[in-house]
């Protein structure tokens, strides 16, 4: 078995609340400062940029899990990660079917741009993508296992948009492959609050908007080499799979 770091939550410059300055060539570049082994792309509620994100991190030999940072109908951000490019978009479709008609105001929230590997834009979305789309956690929660994918709700312990802020609790029937924290608590900690978590698996990533944020925390996990399968065995703990914080 090896070891690889991963930061799984990093925004593109599609993501109105990133940089401008998070293009698919600065978040491979900073990747490799950071020495990462893998990088999970995760705008919100949009998977158009994750293609150009592979394409720049193939040539540097980083592995990119891809995926989305949804936001529920209760306002609760989840990561949902894809193993192909179908899949994916057969996701996008399904979020573009949800997401409200809200156009986006870029004064106002920031631009929503995707960019080409010479960082010219070839797309910019025209609703806004931080709105909650109109369906509850649970059947974004199917949606995301009926497709095969993976299913993490996000920074659960943060004050806004996470389980414990919008509904008070992480409901106990929820099916979820991890649970993610942020940088500003312990798994210990976390736990000393929630005790019926004990025995969940827990990822903590560093949530990027900005190139300096990327691999500020990330999270290690042990398996045979970076393929996607690999990673949900090691979300499950199976096989000597584990993640490890």
């Amino acid at each position: 078995m090896k070891e690889f770091s991963a930061d799984l939550h990093i925004h593109t410059v599609l993501s109105p609340c990133g940089s401008l300055e998070m293009s698919p060539r600065n978040i491979v570049r900073k990747a490799l400062e950071e020495k990462l082994d893998i990088i999970g792309i995760t705008d919100h509620n949009s998977t158009r940029q994750c293609r150009e994100v592979c394409r720049e991190a193939i040539k540097a030999g980083i592995t990119v899990y891809t995926g989305v940072e949804v936001t529920t109908k209760e306002e609760v951000h989840c990561l949902a990660f894809f193993e192909t490019f179908d899949i994916l978009e057969a996701f996008q479709a399904y979020l573009d079917r949800y997401l409200p008609d809200i156009i986006n105001n870029p004064e106002l929230f920031g631009y929503q741009v995707v960019v080409d590997e010479e960082e010219n834009i070839s797309y910019e979305e025209p609703k806004l993508l931080i709105s909650a789309i109109s369906q509850n956690i649970d059947q974004v929660e199917a949606e995301v296992h009926r497709l095969g994918g993976l299913f993490i709700p996000a920074h659960i312990n943060r004050q806004k948009f996470s389980l414990t802020s919008q509904l008070g609790f992480v409901p106990p029937d929820l099916i979820a492959d991890a649970f993610e924290l942020s940088k500003h608590t312990s798994v210990e900690d976390f736990l000393k609050q929630f005790p019926y978590m004990r025995g969940r698996t827990f990822i903590r990533n560093s949530d990027a908007h900005q190139q300096e944020a990327i691999g500020s925390i990330h999270t290690r996990l042990r398996m045979e080499h970076t393929g996607f399968d690999e990673f949900r065995k090691a979300l499950q703990g199976k096989e000597g799979r584990e993640v490890i914080l």
